[in-house]
């Protein structure tokens, strides 16, 4: 039986085009959005690099047995609806700021310098969507306020 690789060439040429462009894709698909966050407060736009967590395991480990957060980053937790949530600092090595929000993107209360370590529960007081951990200290020092605006893909997306 003898094989005709007339053809071949050209098709292995196309499949491997289309699996260069496929590959150099990938890295694009991986950045989405989701990992950024504004904050629209009266000193200005402040950006952050979050990482979004939305599932009960998630939110649950949250930033716990992290040792350094940089200035800019953080986490948002999105509860897919508004509820009144309380969290606390079990195994979470870092003091941060905890900044309720609701789903339509309002900061409605802010809890500054959460200990770390502390049992305390720490409630929004108020039915919140999100709450965005970012380093201890940092809504203060950027002038963060009630009343002021998170920017974010998730933001009006809730199942209410």
């Amino acid at each position: 039986m003898m094989l005709n690789t007339q053809g071949f060439a050209p098709a292995l040429r196309r499949a491997a085009a289309i699996l260069a462009v496929m590959l150099a894709a990938a890295p694009l698909a991986a950045c989405s959005d989701e990992g950024k966050l504004v904050l629209h407060i009266a000193t200005g736009d402040h950006d952050f690099n979050v990482e979004v967590v939305d599932t009960a395991e998630g939110r649950a480990k949250g930033l716990m047995y992290r040792t350094e957060l940089a200035d800019d980053a953080g986490m948002l937790f999105d509860f897919k609806q508004e509820r009144e949530v309380a969290f606390w600092m079990s195994n979470t090595f870092i003091p941060l700021d905890m900044i309720f929000v609701g789903s339509d993107g309002v900061v409605k209360t802010i809890h500054v310098n959460a200990r770390p370590q502390d049992l305390t529960s720490i409630p929004s007081q108020v039915p919140v969507q999100f709450v965005l951990e970012i380093p201890g200290g940092q809504s203060r020092a950027i002038g963060l306020k009630p009343g002021d605006i998170m920017e974010h893909d998730r933001v009006g997306t809730s199942t209410n």
